[in-house]
């Protein structure tokens, strides 16, 4: 069915299509709000290729990018040891001799509770 003048475009879901800003965060940060196109029924949202762009400028600027790292499971005596890189060090506040708490989340996921 052809959209008519005026109308918001369906969703797949068959919700409407609005345009919006939305705040958008990454690791608990917000990087700011930007325009979007938001289903109003599943809540998908899409960002164009020029707002895309703004987002990962920012996400650069605030030191955000490239966060993830991956690295090697150690042993030392009969602990196992996981290194956190200094980056992330550095996003956590995290200092040599400082206590923090393991806590599983499931089966997949390990958290560091500061």
């Amino acid at each position: 069915m052809a959209k008519r003048m005026g109308e918001s475009p369906k969703c797949g879901c068959g919700g409407l299509v609005l345009k919006k800003k939305v705040d958008y965060s990454l690791y608990g940060v917000s990087l700011g709000k930007f325009e979007a196109e938001v289903c109003n029924k599943c809540r998908e949202t899409l960002f164009s290729e020029e707002i895309s762009k703004q987002i990962s400028d920012t996400t650069k600027a605030k030191g955000l990018w490239g966060l993830e790292a991956q690295t090697k499971v150690a042993q030392a005596g009969d602990s196992l040891i996981i290194r956190i890189n200094k980056r992330l060090a550095k996003f956590y506040g995290l200092k040599k001799g400082e206590d923090v708490t393991l806590a599983p989340k499931d089966k997949e996921e390990l958290c560091i509770l500061i």
